[in-house]
């Protein structure tokens, strides 16, 4: 099964999570990372901002994605950074 039967077929995952969850494996880099921000995902997908955080928040509750903070070098938040842990045969 490929990746993308996966995510298409799960029934557990809304729209939306499928949605974003797509985006940001089609962006991610080989190791499944992602640094997209949400301002970002929300603009390209023609979602609101909060639709996309209720997308990640489910994708992370189902273990699909690793949210991991990123700061910078003066302690200030910048965009987290999205692992994505489905992986394809």
């Amino acid at each position: 099964m490929s990746y993308f039967d996966a995510v298409y077929m799960d029934h557990e995952l809304s729209p939306r999570a499928k949605m974003v969850c797509m985006y940001l494996r089609d962006r991610a880099n080989r190791e499944g990372e992602s640094w997209y921000a949400i301002g970002t995902i929300a603009s390209d997908l023609g979602l609101s901002r909060s639709t996309v955080k209720r997308a990640l928040g489910d994708l992370v509750r189902q273990g699909r994605v690793e949210k991991q903070p990123r700061y910078r070098k003066n302690g200030g938040c910048t965009s987290n950074l999205s692992v994505i842990h489905i992986s394809e045969p």
